[in-house]
């Protein structure tokens, strides 16, 4: 299993999510952006959903972070939060599995997913969303740590990734993947510098509405200003 860490150091993970409900909504379009991805020069991939999964791993070979998102009333943990998301997972050919390891109630210990992801002989991606967390999860032996929980806990988004905690993480001596607004190059670049192993960028490479939005928005703004100042 660390040939699978060895192909995504210092590299490039596309995280491969349309927008839930979205017109690219789809497992052969997911296949789709994950070959494109692999083309561009990525050398891994984040895949949601078993569906979605299956999808990716029949079109290629390269290493892939499974994760099922899931909407519950007993819990606010959204991310392969129960075993059988664990077997699923594991079933579907993830070779690494994403638990979220925020400090919040939830239906399964972060122990027992981090045992059942084990045993399937996968390895264990901690979404943690500060230091301690990343800390705990090195306590109890997860494979990677990951910042992609960080500012998506609280009430309100940041829009900067936390380049910090990618510091802290780095620290705990074990394979250390940012996630988390890296929506530009340069960010992924800084995100490196600060101790990453690998970067996960999402919406800035798969989910066209959000890509649209940006320069739309940008756009208005700017007229708007415009307008103002005649």
């Amino acid at each position: 299993m660390h040939q699978v860490l060895n192909k995504f150091r210092e590299g490039l993970v596309v995280s491969c999510q349309p927008v839930d409900g979205g017109p690219l909504d789809r497992p052969d379009i997911v296949a789709c952006f994950a070959l494109a991805a692999l083309a561009g020069g990525a050398s891994g991939l984040r895949i949601e959903g078993v569906a979605n999964l299956k999808a990716v791993r029949g079109v290629t070979e390269a290493p892939i972070i499974g994760l099922i998102k899931t909407d519950r009333d007993d819990t606010e943990v959204r991310i392969t939060s129960t075993l059988e998301d664990v077997d699923a997972l594991a079933q579907a050919g993830a070779d690494i599995i994403a638990i979220d390891v925020t400090d919040r109630a939830r239906p399964v210990t972060q122990r027992a997913l981090v045992e059942r992801i084990h045993s399937h002989g996968k390895l264990v991606m901690a979404d943690c969303s500060n230091a301690a967390e990343g800390e705990e999860a090195a306590r109890l032996n997860c494979d990677i740590l990951g910042s992609t929980m960080s500012g998506y806990v609280g009430s309100k988004v940041p829009v900067a990734p936390d380049l910090a905690l990618v510091e802290a993480l780095s620290k705990l001596d074990k394979f250390v993947i940012a996630e988390g607004r890296y929506n530009k190059p340069d960010l992924a670049v800084q995100a490196v510098m600060a101790g990453a192993n690998a970067v996960v960028v999402g919406s800035a490479i798969t989910r066209p509405e959000h890509i649209t939005s940006w320069f739309a928005e940008g756009i208005r703004s700017a007229l708007h200003k415009i307008e103002q100042n005649q």
